[in-house]
Formats: structure tokens, sequence, C-alpha cells
């Protein structure tokens, strides 16, 4: 459904609206101690969130790490996901003998491997850009393959009619059918990279809003653990909202519904 500005800004307006009844809500339920004690305070939250930014400014080093290992895993993830993905969907041999074993891996509780990664990449970000890496590259491999097995019959028939090569349907039939389902997968993806980061820290770091996160719960401090909960939140809205850009100017080919529907 198309929205015209005014009503683009009356959308805004209510999801304020939303957002400033949530917090409300918050600040009124945790007027209590014993309830702010577990739920944290909405004030003292953002106290602490202005702390971390504009008085201590101790928290870009720690979001930093986590950014970075953050961005690795989406992007290595991505292109290995896009990668194996089409490698499978176009080679239907090479895809029945794996069949089992990707589904095997993917059944897999893979947050169990963290522990395994610290051995072998040591503490440092690359054991948390590989246990990201492999919530990241399931998406986007399952996506691509599904994108790819469901280019039309009738589309492909054409194209070699036409004397398209193997190479020129790759590029001209396949990646165009991949394309929406490959956004669509890195939407999910990116929530799953801050989550493989974030595990990662848990288990082993000295740096990163994990760890900090992990630091306040020791000590009982809900309204710091909030506020690193809201930091990596905006940050996957931020990181979320540049996919949707280049979402948008990747398919500018591809019609929107109403214009499909006059069709």
């Amino acid at each position: 459904m198309a929205f015209r500005s005014d009503s683009k800004f009356m959308l805004r307006v209510w999801q304020l609206l939303v957002l400033v009844a949530i917090l409300g809500a918050w600040h009124a339920f945790t007027r209590s101690q014993q309830v702010s004690f577990f739920f944290g305070e909405p004030l003292v939250v953002a106290q602490r969130i202005w702390n971390w930014f504009v008085v201590e400014r101790d928290i870009y080093i720690h979001l930093g790490v986590t950014l970075l290992e953050t961005v690795l895993a989406f992007g290595i993830g991505t292109v290995a996901g896009l990668g194996v993905g089409l490698w499978l969907a176009l080679s239907p041999l090479t895809s029945a003998i794996l069949d089992p074993y990707v589904k095997a891996m993917n059944s897999m509780p893979r947050v169990i491997l963290a522990p395994i990664f610290a051995v072998w990449f040591g503490l440092g970000i690359w054991s948390k850009v590989a246990l990201a890496v492999t919530l990241v590259f399931f998406i986007v491999f399952f996506n691509v393959y599904q994108g790819v097995k469901e280019v039309s019959p009738v589309v492909l028939a054409n194209a070699r009619m036409l004397g398209a090569n193997q190479k020129q349907l790759l590029r001209h039939v396949y990646l165009p059918s991949a394309t929406s389902w490959v956004f669509s997968s890195l939407h999910t993806s990116v929530g799953l990279a801050f989550v493989g980061a974030v595990v990662g820290e848990y288990l082993g770091s000295a740096r990163g809003v994990g760890y900090l996160i992990l630091q306040a719960e020791g000590t009982f401090d809900i309204n710091t653990v909030f506020a690193g909960i809201v930091v990596l939140t905006a940050c996957a809205l931020v990181l979320d909202w540049m996919v949707g850009i280049a979402e948008r100017r990747l398919m500018k080919w591809q019609p929107s519904s109403g214009e499909t529907e006059k069709l």
C-alpha cells in the first residue's frame, strides 16, 4: 500500500505516539522501587546512555568492537550464503548429495559452537565473527537457494531460445530472481549478526556492549542492562535502515504492488 506524504507524516506521528505511550507506561509501572529493581527505570536508563556517550564517553570503544564484529559477520555470512546458495541451486546433483549435511548443520543449535570457536580463534573478535557468520549464513543461503529455484521455467526457456549462455542466465535471470529473496533475508540477518556478536562477548571477551551487559548483570544493575539493549537495538535499526536504502536502489527495476495490479 502506497502512502501520500501527509499519510506518511501521520504514520510517523502515530508511531511516535506509540513509543511515548510505551515509555510512559514503563515509567508509571516502575515507580515502585521493588518493581524498578526487576524492570529498571526509563529515566535512569536514558541517563546511563547519556553518560556513556556524552559524559564518560567510554562506550565508543565497546560499541566499535561490537559493530566491527557485527558488520564483518554480516558481510562474510551474506557473501558466503549467496555464493553457496547459487552453487547448490544450479548444481542439482551436488545439492542432492549435500542436502542431509546442510539440514543437519542448520538444525544444530549454533550457539553451542561458541566455546569451540573460542578455542579455534581465541577470545578476540574472530571467534565472535565466526559464531555470527553461522547465524547469518543459513538465513541468506536458504533464501538464495529458494529464489533461484523459483525462477519460471518459461523465462528460462525463452532466454535460452534467445541464445543466452549460462553466464548470461546467471546475470540476467537467476540473480534478479534471487535478489528480492536476498534482501528479505538480510533484514532478518541484521539482528542475528548482533545476536552472534553479543553471545560471543558473553562467553569470553574484555570489550564490547555484550561485555558491558554481562558486567551489569553480575552486579544486578538492570538499568545498565536495559541501556545496553537500547543501544544495540538502535544500532540494529540503523543497519537495517541502510539495508533498506540499498534494497530500494538495487530493486528499482521491480514494479511496486500497485503497478503490478495495473498490469
